[in-house]
């Protein structure tokens, strides 16, 4: 299968199933001297692992994380970083009942049409799960940007028809919302609206917003390297994830350019946005102002009604889907957007180096 690796200089490979013995992922290009110890990977993987509230799957692992290699006396030694997460909490007599058939909303069919063959056991390689890797890996990415003065976080903008009022935002109630939003008023009318959806035994979906702060003025690449495109192809490539937006997004398509436009003037030598409906990329390039980025996600597919569909023989049928699923794809993704973005980011900054002769010479050659 093609289409594991992601990166060009930090460069990662997921691998794993949703029931296979373990997942995990493969770093390559992290410089040597980071301090790393599975405690600064694990809060990362904390915020994504099921089994956590009312709103999540049952499911429960621990996802405990394991470093393999590249760290030794808690240093990074710039070779290959293999982290694993195992797998204890598999069910897969649960898909017995799928092997034949096709789920709506999932990606059985297209798996069937493109291998001929697949693993049903909840979802195999298409299964959310298969995000731990990319989150182990962002968590080391996230790791680099705090020592270059970059933050990145993410939150829950919306929940179904509930949004979030960003007059009221609070970062620390995105950890500590099972909503993962930065509202709290918004939090507990997004929880009454999914416990409705619960009892009608139907799923939700909703809005994620990433921010990314102190990103220096010309990050990226003007033509098929741009950063907001990079972006949007890491965000698009997280499972449920239909659209994509760069600051105004949506937005902009009906206004006039002096609508639009960023003007620009200068505070204390500095040149400076007047406002950022750009979402802090021009020219596919960064401009020193906020990053934002939002990404919108559709229902969870499994939900528990009877539902139409046909099997491998192309008959009719209806399905019960059974098992263990997330009411709502949205809480638990957020983190797998904040470290998609931290890797896209980090990758652009690590490539910029060599963009000017100036940061060659500062580098290599000594100062007399």
């Amino acid at each position: 299968m093609a289409g594991s690796t992601y990166g060009t200089i930090f460069r990662i490979t997921t691998w794993g199933e949703s029931h296979g013995k373990a997942l995990g992922v493969v770093i390559d290009g992290c410089p040597a001297g980071l301090e790393l110890d599975e405690s600064h990977i694990q809060k990362y993987l904390d915020r994504r692992k099921p089994g956590t509230s009312s709103i999540t799957t049952p499911r429960k692992e621990d996802d405990t994380v394991e470093i393999l290699s590249g760290v030794f006396e808690g240093r990074t030694t710039g070779t290959p970083i293999s982290l694993l997460v195992r797998n204890t909490s598999q069910i897969s007599r649960d898909y017995s009942d799928i092997a034949t058939c096709y789920r709506p909303g999932h990606a059985d069919y297209t798996f069937d049409q493109k291998y001929g063959f697949r693993d049903y056991r909840g979802g195999g390689r298409s299964s959310g799960r298969e995000t731990i890797g990319r989150v182990a890996a962002g968590a080391v990415a996230c790791r680099i940007l705090e020592q270059l003065g970059v933050t990145v976080y993410a939150y829950t903008r919306s929940i179904g028809p509930v949004e979030a009022d960003m007059n009221r935002f609070d970062r620390t109630t995105i950890l500590s919302t099972p909503t993962a939003m930065p509202d709290i008023e918004a939090n507990d009318a997004a929880m009454k609206y999914l416990e409705g959806a619960k009892r009608e035994t139907d799923s939700v979906g909703g809005c994620m917003e990433c921010i990314v702060e102190g990103l220096p003025a010309g990050i990226g690449d003007p033509v098929f390297e741009k950063l907001d495109a990079n972006l949007a192809k890491a965000i698009m490539s997280i499972g449920a994830v239909k659209a994509v937006e760069i600051g105004d997004g949506c937005q902009v398509s009906s206004r006039k350019g002096s609508q639009n436009n960023d003007c620009y003037r200068t505070n204390d030598g500095h040149i400076i946005k007047q406002s950022n409906h750009a979402g802090g990329i021009l020219g596919g390039i960064s401009d020193g102002d906020t990053i934002i980025i939002r990404a919108h996600v559709k229902p969870t597919p499994s939900i528990f009604q009877t539902q139409q569909t046909v099997n491998t023989e192309g008959e009719e049928i209806a399905i019960n889907i059974k098992g263990r699923h997330d009411p709502i794809i949205v809480p638990r993704a957020v983190v797998v957007m904040e470290c998609m973005t931290a890797l896209t980011v980090l990758d652009a900054m690590l490539l910029n180096m060599t963009a000017k002769m100036d940061s060659l010479m500062n580098f290599y050659i000594k100062k007399k």
